[in-house]
């Protein structure tokens, strides 16, 4: 049963003058309201080995280990990502976690929430109509319309927008402008949700709004949002979005869930407003990243904790005996018989996640996550094989107990506590950027080289000189192998890594590296989950998960 969220608030000290209710069991918390004079929690991170279609269960486990945590009397926030709408109708479903460990209202919070996305996808596509109109108008700015960066942006998977042409008819009397080609990303995948996500506050908002570079003048001039006079607008439409949200897990955990940058193209991190207040409101923060630790768990350590001034405490690495066959060459289709030999041949993948997360200097955990066709033997290769690093693995059955059955995964991880941690960044802010790419593709991923096309180099150079050099590096590649080939399962080693293409993110503050085959518009499957998702007679949805 839901608890009122007034409730949950309370608990956390906030005052009725810190929240802002959004129904019965939503909230917006008022960051300049709350008492700023609790000392920092300690922050726990929660990642993973590669996804396979057999399932891992990182944002169940983040719950699970979050209400384990309260229950023996830790005081313990949730901190995650809000759901975006193309998983949610696509493949992957929601982002809510599942059976007794997750967050609610979950129909909520997987559809439209409080209205965050909206408003990033509005900021966006303001500034797409503002560049545009410019151009109508006269073009006093001189932007080149073959040299505009910035792309619109919704958060659905439409494959038919990855690229467009707009402003047909345009030459005619009366027109609607330049004709030209324009492409569209995922909401999640745009810079606008990269700026929400890391701001500080409202003034960092706007500040790093008014940096995006959208354009090139016919002179090579740099042309900002600011340029255009668009930062204040679209700060503007951001600024209840930004108040961090209040939910509660089944348990009645304090959950903030916050942002939403997918990890395989952007930085894969919730927001800083929100991860930073809970360790001001909370002893303990669990929070996740996305995907496998390649990619959110990395982009967690490089870009997040640099530019928010914090660092994790301990990771925990999460992993399921049925993925570990997937990665050992077991077919979906087989996965319940045991198979010790392919659990054995797949938990190379854990390993090697384990090894890189310890690379940045962190204790490590890993949780197996349980499923009912699990056997002792194949819990036991697992065991065998992290023992040699030092590295335990909790069998976790939160899923099926809440958080009653993540109760030996809390006690390990405060027991990590107690070591010493000496967290560090893979690479130094003076490394030239082809070199960042290089050492997240030789230490993470454990790639041979990197190939650049051409006019990535020249790009990175460009960058560079333009005084953007020291930034970090946003990897964006397949989330299934340490690969850019998704076929590549395990822990592949030796490859070449093909970087396509490079994308400036100045407002973000980071470049995004475009590797092998990634998309930042995915599309939908053959047959979508939104084909399975209904309201019953008496309104409530069906079919989501």
């Amino acid at each position: 049963r839901l608890r009122p969220i007034r409730e949950i608030a309370a608990e956390l000290g906030l005052s009725e003058a810190a929240i802002e209710p959004y129904g019965h069991f939503k909230a917006k918390i008022i960051d300049g309201n709350v008492d700023r004079s609790g000392s920092a929690g300690r922050l726990i991170l929660v990642t993973a080995i590669n996804p396979t279609p057999a399932g891992e269960g990182k944002t169940t486990t983040s719950v699970g280990l979050a209400d384990a945590l309260n229950r023996i009397g830790r005081q313990t926030v949730l901190v995650l990502r809000e759901p975006s709408l193309g998983p949610c109708f696509g493949t992957k479903g929601g982002a809510t976690g599942g059976g007794y460990a997750q967050v609610v209202p979950m129909e909520d919070i997987n559809l439209h929430f409080t209205g965050d996305f909206h408003a990033i996808g509005a900021a966006n596509n303001l500034l797409s109509a503002l560049i545009d109109n410019h151009i109508y108008w006269g073009n006093t700015l001189h932007l080149d319309p073959r040299r505009i960066a910035w792309r619109r942006a919704m958060d659905m998977n439409d494959r038919a927008l990855r690229t467009i042409v707009t402003s047909l008819a345009g030459s005619t009397p009366g027109g609607n402008g330049n004709l030209r080609e324009d492409h569209f990303d995922i909401t999640v995948a745009s810079e606008v949700m990269a700026v929400f996500c890391l701001a500080r506050d409202l003034a960092d908002l706007q500040a790093r709004l008014g940096r995006i570079i959208v354009a090139t003048s016919r002179d090579g001039v740099a042309i900002t949002a600011r340029d255009l006079k668009a930062d204040g607008a679209m700060a503007a439409l951001l600024r209840d979005a930004l108040m961090p949200n209040l939910v509660q897990s089944l348990e009645g955990t304090p959950a903030l869930v916050h942002g939403g940058p997918f990890a395989n193209i952007a930085h894969g991190c919730n927001s800083v407003m929100a991860t930073t207040l809970g360790l001001r409101l909370a002893d303990v923060v669990v929070t996740e990243a996305g995907f496998g630790a390649d990619l959110g768990g990395e982009k967690f350590c490089d870009i997040k904790c640099p530019s928010a001034g914090i660092s994790p405490d301990v990771s925990v690495v999460v992993a399921t005996i049925r993925a570990l066959k997937m990665h050992g060459g077991v077919a979906k289709a087989a996965l319940g018989a045991e198979d010790v030999a392919a659990v054995t041949r797949g938990v190379v993948n854990l390993i090697r996640h384990v090894e890189n997360m310890r690379g940045f200097g962190l204790p490590v955990v890993v949780a197996l996550n349980h499923f009912t066709g699990d056997t002792d033997a194949e819990f036991h290769a697992v065991h065998d094989a992290l023992s040699k690093l030092g590295t335990e693995v909790i069998a976790c059955r939160h899923w099926a107990e809440g958080g009653a059955g993540a109760a030996d995964l809390a006690r390990a991880v405060l027991a990590k506590f107690e070591q010493p941690a000496s967290f560090r960044p893979l690479y130094e802010p003076a490394m030239p950027l082809a070199d960042k790419i290089r050492t997240v593709a030789r230490r993470i991923y454990r790639a041979a080289d990197v190939t650049f096309e051409r006019a990535a180099l020249k790009k990175l150079s460009s960058y560079e000189a333009a005084g953007f050099g020291s930034l970090p590096v946003c990897m964006a590649k397949t989330q299934y192998s340490f690969s850019a080939d998704p076929t590549l399962l395990g822990a592949p080693e030796g490859f070449s890594l093909p970087v396509r293409d490079v994308r400036l993110s100045a407002g973000a503050g980071f470049v995004v590296v475009l590797c092998g085959d990634i998309m930042t518009m995915p599309g939908l499957p053959r047959v979508p989950a939104s084909n399975s998702i209904s309201l019953s007679g008496d309104g409530e949805v069906l079919g989501l998960f």
